[in-house]
């Protein structure tokens, strides 16, 4: 029985070391081979009575979201130096009084929701949003940026500033596309 033993491990040893195949593909290039795709759409819109302060945009039929996926929206906030200055929502202001349209205390919050299908973009305010000025409603620009699950669990991402997240080189998104907003 030891002797059977003895000659099943030598052979197997020799089966198993002896083997050699093909040279494997070559691997991916890049960060272990593993990049993302994400994705940016720019809609702009009024905030009005009709539209009850708020405004959709319909992701297209042949874009694909899923529920683990993280959709994020700015706003274009102002420009510095001739450089776009985009905040992430929710964006809350404290409403200065003119001419006593606004309480001292009156808050304007821009803000957000979405699904698999949309994004709803909306004002929430203490104030009579009748008394909002143009600035504050009109034209609005917003980009919609849509992250896939697994690179923001792989890194420790800053989603605060829309340019630096959209340069990372593990992030790879096309063109930005502009879309127009819908009403729901």
């Amino acid at each position: 029985m030891k002797t059977l033993k003895t000659i099943l491990l030598v052979v197997a040893v020799i089966i198993f070391t002896a083997c050699e195949g093909p040279m494997g593909p070559e691997g991916a290039p890049g960060l272990n081979g593993k990049s993302f795709l994400g994705s940016v759409f720019e809609v702009e819109g009024d905030f009005t009575a009709n539209n009850n302060y708020a405004f959709s945009f319909d992701f297209p039929s042949n874009f694909e979201i899923y529920n683990t996926d993280m959709v994020l929206v700015y706003i274009l906030w102002e420009q510095a130096n001739g450089s776009d200055v985009w905040r992430l929502l929710p964006q809350t202001v404290v409403l200065k009084t003119i001419n006593n349209s606004y309480s001292e205390t009156d808050v304007l919050q821009y803000n957000f929701d979405y699904t698999v299908n949309d994004v709803r973009i909306f004002l929430e305010g203490t104030m009579d949003m009748n008394t909002l000025l143009p600035a504050e409603t009109d034209n609005q620009v917003f980009r919609i940026v849509v992250l896939p699950a697994d690179f923001l669990a792989k890194k420790s991402v800053d989603i605060n500033d829309l340019n630096k997240l959209i340069e990372m080189p593990e992030l790879k998104i096309g063109a930005i596309e502009k879309v127009v907003p819908t009403i729901h």
